[in-house]
């Protein structure tokens, strides 16, 4: 297994960020994948490209183009695994889903009836309530879905639903965890450092990857400031301009999602339903909205129970549930799945 920090500007990582768009990561992504197996004799194997979160676009995208570069002595790609991603527009992935969201988790959000009433009152004027109930169904309406309004176009946010609740949620449990809502207080301590807003590191803390004893286990550069997340921006370019942001679409949006499913046959797309950023509804309507191998979405709701064999825990630092956890289903070379009490 090789676990890549990517793209340049991000972990230990060396150069200065150039690019603009996820096409120009990818490409840079497969030179250095191509070196790398040079180097160290990995030609002719069989490649599966796995990430999270955010690659949800990184990982269709370099898949992409390993496809595009017809060589399977380095870049034979027999599959890709993606978490908790964002895929395309957020609009319909977090401002579209939140109420229904909030309903299904009403007990853990603990919100008032008033508020409940409100935001089901904007989303029903948002045109979230009567997209959600249309569009998140099996199988789809015909594709495309039509594109709903940025809720940040219009001078006072209204159709911000999602940092509305967002807002409320952290009201009611001041250590609300937007990735794990069953999070409470304290803060727990993360050794990989401050993330986001609350984020706790006792005095004289140091960020596990910055020891020098770390880094000079693991052949890293001693002296790097590393960071889980960067404060530099990778989308840049090559005149490092902080205005700019990624310029690709989604890879659900563009074509790329479905190039890479009909390639491969072997796409795995999951969800942890306690994961508030991205929720798994707003993943499923995405993959709604695309056609792969001769037809739009799933057919039927991906209901399968997703069994784990119960097993003996020999390795305390690294649990893992059983029983029934969740769902899944496989259509046409992609299979989905969600996990119940799993977050981001």
């Amino acid at each position: 297994m090789l676990w890549v920090e990517q793209p340049v500007g991000v972990g230990y990582s060396q150069g200065v960020p150039n690019i603009t768009n996820e096409i120009q990561l990818s490409q840079e992504f497969a030179g250095f994948y191509k070196q790398f197996a040079t180097t160290f004799g990995l030609e002719n194997r069989k490649v599966y490209l796995t990430g999270e979160s955010y690659a949800g676009f990184y990982v269709p995208y370099i898949a992409d183009e390993f496809i595009k570069q017809d060589d399977d002595v380095y870049f034979n790609l027999a599959g890709i695994a993606i978490n908790d991603p964002i895929l395309g527009d957020s609009t319909l992935a977090q401002q579209v889903t939140v109420v229904p969201y909030v309903d299904y988790w009403a007990n853990v959000f603990s919100l008032n009836a008033s508020f409940t009433a409100a935001i089901h009152e904007r989303a029903d004027q948002c045109n979230y309530t009567s997209y959600y109930n249309t569009y998140l169904s099996f199988p789809p309406p015909p594709a495309p879905f039509p594109v709903l309004p940025d809720p940040f176009s219009s001078e006072n946010y209204t159709c911000d639903l999602f940092d509305t609740v967002y807002a409320a949620a952290q009201a009611v449990n001041p250590c609300f965890n937007i990735y794990h809502i069953l999070d409470t207080c304290p803060f727990l301590w993360n050794q990989l450092g401050i993330v986001n807003r609350g984020d706790y590191q006792p005095p004289g803390a140091q960020v596990y990857f910055n020891r020098t004893d770390v880094q000079a286990a693991i052949n890293a550069p001693v002296g790097t400031d590393w960071m889980q997340c960067t404060n530099k921006n990778v989308f840049g370019g090559a005149t490092n301009n902080q205005s700019l942001s990624d310029r690709s679409l989604g890879p659900a949006a563009d074509g790329t999602l479905t190039r890479v499913i009909e390639a491969t046959n072997n796409t795995i797309i999951g969800a942890g339903n306690l994961d508030f950023l991205l929720p798994t509804n707003g993943t499923l309507m995405a993959l709604q909205n695309i056609t792969w191998n001769g037809m739009q979405g799933f057919q039927d709701y991906p209901a399968t129970e997703f069994y784990t064999p119960y097993h003996p825990e020999y390795n305390k630092g690294a649990l893992a549930g059983a029983g029934y956890l969740g769902l899944w289903g496989s259509e046409r070379g992609l299979t989905f799945y969600q996990v119940q009490l799993a977050g981001h």
